[in-house]
């Protein structure tokens, strides 16, 4: 009599995040395929598709794990008045650009950027998980200028909108690794910036 097949539990939602996170930055969205990440995770391809519907949505999912991880890790730092201000966007400055060339949590942005023109809702979605970017830097500018570390000109949300830009544009080519970048010079450059554009 044959013996009933054991079915074999359902891997944590983390492990799922972190092996397509690892997929997309080596391989980016295109080439993974439910299958192939199913035969990693000794899952079948039917059952992410029951959990995260589309490549689209597991591609958003992975991005919105990979920053909640981050994010906790800046809160804490940023949450610490005891550091003073400008020490505190500096390190706000360190954690919001890439590691380095390849950073798989940059390479997901860049994948959600691309695939955003098009779908509604990873367009809602990227904004429900850069809006923690916007809003702690916002809170920090403005408790700058309430102790008076940074001038009261234009409205804080507006320089943190003008900064998150800037670093944007320093982060890309980073991240793909565009000849004649180094994480060192971005930092130095987005300092620069940062102070030139807070008045510092």
């Amino acid at each position: 009599m044959a013996q009933p097949r054991t079915r074999r539990p359902a891997r944590p939602r983390e492990e799922v995040y972190a092996a397509a996170r690892t997929a997309i930055a080596e391989h980016g969205l295109a080439r993974l395929t439910m299958a192939g990440l199913g035969e990693q995770l000794g899952m079948s391809a039917g059952h992410l598709l029951y959990y995260f519907g589309s490549k689209d949505q597991l591609l958003l999912e992975t991005l919105r794990w990979s920053e909640t991880q981050l994010g906790e890790r800046r809160s804490r730092e940023l949450a610490r008045r005891e550091v003073p201000v400008l020490e505190r966007l500096a390190r706000y400055l360190e954690l919001y650009l890439p590691e380095g060339p390849g950073d798989p949590r940059w390479i997901l942005w860049i994948e959600v950027w691309s695939r955003s023109p098009g779908t509604a809702d990873l367009r809602r979605g990227q904004l429900d998980i850069e809006t923690p970017w916007q809003d702690d830097l916002t809170a920090l500018l403005d408790e700058g200028r309430g102790t008076g570390v940074l001038p009261a000109t234009t409205p804080a949300a507006t320089r943190a909108t003008q900064l998150r830009a800037l670093l944007d544009g320093l982060a890309i080519p980073l991240a793909i690794d565009l000849p004649g970048t180094t994480r060192e010079a971005a930092l130095t450059h987005a300092t620069s910036a940062a102070h030139a554009l807070l008045g510092v």
